[in-house]
């Protein structure tokens, strides 16, 4: 039987081939489970705040230095040293806005209404597109795209990774051009009894492979979604749902908890989820 530290399935590098190519790819560095990067997330994008982007980017208090593009029809309008809302942020440099903990890379594109809340990495040339809600301990890496109502907590999009229409990612990675189907749910807390609720106590995640069970030391873990997977619409992941790269998830299939290889395709054969391998076109 496979020992819990070798296990190939677990590694970072199974799941992300393309990782030495992300900015942040030291947020992996000496991890044997993959789910370990989601407990470390909070402190490294801290660091990485304190560290290398403010030596690297502008310095700011705010956003007035930044370029607002207005909507069709509309005028560029600042009231009281405040950008308004009635067109949508382009950051024409690397700035930091260290007073609240928040890094935006040059080219990336803020619409009206989004809120990001500290700490928070975002890459260069990304769109936050009206709506979206940040909660905080966050890395959006570049060319990526958070989309309406899209909700995104303690998690990593890596390099051209899209969430464009109304989703849910708590606790999750997303690989390089992951791309999630409008809808798409990463569920990240499993269900709670009774006893756990009145203690407000929530107990590990496990994952089980071969009938063996390993504790990831997580009360709350998403979906590991490997480079080049897509997800169709409305669809699910439940919580600890490790899915390799190249695979599918069809629409409207919710995907049970567990370790799923590299290249299948994880459809919803009439009520029942079923895996198979994914033929290259």
């Amino acid at each position: 039987m496979k020992d819990a530290r070798t296990i190939e399935e677990f590694s970072p590098a199974y799941y992300f081939p393309g990782l030495q190519d992300f900015n942040h790819a030291p947020l992996f560095s000496g991890l044997n489970e993959v789910w370990e990067a989601v407990a470390r997330l909070r402190g490294y994008v801290s660091g990485a705040l304190s560290g290398e982007i403010a030596s690297t980017s502008k310095t700011v208090r705010d956003l007035a230095g930044a370029r607002l593009i207005p909507l069709p029809g509309e005028n560029e309008k600042v009231r009281d040293g405040i950008l308004s809302t009635e067109g949508y942020i382009l950051c024409e440099e690397d700035v930091y806005l260290e007073r609240i903990g928040i890094a935006i890379g040059e080219g990336t594109i803020v619409e009206p209404g989004v809120v990001i809340k500290s700490p928070a990495i975002i890459g260069r040339n990304t769109e936050l597109r009206q709506g979206a809600y940040l909660r905080g301990s966050v890395i959006i890496g570049d060319a990526s795209v958070v989309g309406h109502a899209t909700e995104i907590k303690n998690s990593v999009f890596m390099d051209h990774a899209e969430a464009g229409h109304f989703a849910y990612v708590g606790d999750s990675i997303l690989g390089q051009r992951v791309n999630l189907g409008a809808g798409t749910k990463l569920a990240n807390l499993e269900f709670r009894s009774a006893r756990e609720k009145e203690s407000r106590t929530i107990r590990p995640i496990t994952i089980t492979i071969d009938g063996r069970h390993y504790n990831t030391g997580l009360r709350k873990l998403g979906a590991i979604l490997g480079d080049n997977v897509e997800t169709g619409c409305n669809s699910v992941t439940s919580p600890a749902s490790l899915i390799g790269h190249g695979s599918w998830v069809y629409a409207n299939t919710t995907v049970k908890k567990g370790v799923y290889a590299q290249n299948v395709v994880i459809r919803n054969d009439n009520g029942r989820m079923d895996v198979v391998a994914r033929r290259e076109s």
